[in-house]
């Protein structure tokens, strides 16, 4: 998906720094293009994050959008997650685009405006099943960028949250993505080979076209009024929409218990 945002935002006619791992295999992936520096990012990596902040600096002395989208899907049944995968999938998408997002700012600030685009999920707003640690990652993502908001908008920084349904992305592409579970639990073996199984026949065949979603992304951003949640796609959507209603189902079924709460007022 960021190769397909770099393109878009390359044809569209902005510069583009775009990061990777590897900066030469970035390089590749996009193709050559005037525009286009390929820095190498282990987002993890504090010090590599400003490091690359200072490149795109040392080129073209601004930031006026950061996207961040790296990522990956440590799948699996909570129980079956060790602490150490657990903990490494916070590392990669929740303290990643904090890294990322903490060495732009300052430079946003500076410069009195910019955009903080940040590519979250579906999962970031209603959990799924084999997605404890994936979604915990994400849901605290969207508390983030909730309060970062608030904190920014005073410098003319907005934020936008995109939350994608399933795209023909590389998400669940085993070995590159998706991390399959560590421990292995004798209750949750059928379920998990069941549910391994059929992610595996979902990759490739998602509804949501990547190059859509990144050309929509460029739009949003060029219109200079990013709304604050994007959710990108009709199964997105769908399960979004679904997700509210049921909150609001809880809501009203408790609504009198809820209510009642509060300190009796002096007699």
């Amino acid at each position: 998906m960021g190769i397909d945002i770099a393109q878009k935002a390359l044809a569209a006619g902005h510069f583009v720094v775009a990061t990777g791992r590897n900066a030469d295999r970035t390089l590749k992936a996009i193709g050559p293009h005037d525009n286009l520096l390929t820095v190498g990012l282990d987002v993890t990596d504090p010090k590599a994050a400003a490091s690359a902040a200072q490149a795109a600096m040392d080129r073209i002395g601004r930031i006026d959008v950061l996207v961040n989208n790296a990522g990956n899907f440590q799948a699996g049944y909570f129980e079956e997650i060790s602490d150490a995968e657990f903990r490494a999938q916070m590392e990669t998408n929740f303290f990643g685009p904090l890294n990322v997002t903490r060495a732009i700012l300052p430079i946003m600030r500076k410069q009195g405006g910019g955009q903080v685009i940040t590519v979250t999920s579906t999962a970031a707003l209603t959990g799924q099943e084999f997605c404890a640690a994936y979604a915990a990652s994400k849901f605290a993502v969207e508390g983030w960028l909730e309060s970062l908001r608030f904190d920014v908008a005073p410098y003319g920084i907005s934020v936008m949250a995109v939350e994608p349904g399933y795209f023909r992305a590389e998400l669940l592409v085993e070995g590159s993505s998706t991390i399959w579970p560590e421990l292995s639990i004798e209750d949750y073996a059928e379920r998990t080979a069941q549910t391994i199984n059929a992610l595996k026949g979902m990759n490739g065949q998602q509804g949501g076209d990547p190059e859509k979603l990144a050309a929509a992304l460029v739009t949003l951003s060029d219109s200079g009024e990013l709304p604050h949640r994007f959710v990108a796609g009709a199964d997105a959507m769908a399960a979004v929409e679904g997700n509210l209603k049921t909150i609001q189902s809880q809501i009203d079924a408790q609504h009198a218990l809820s209510a009642s709460l509060a300190f009796d007022a002096p007699a």
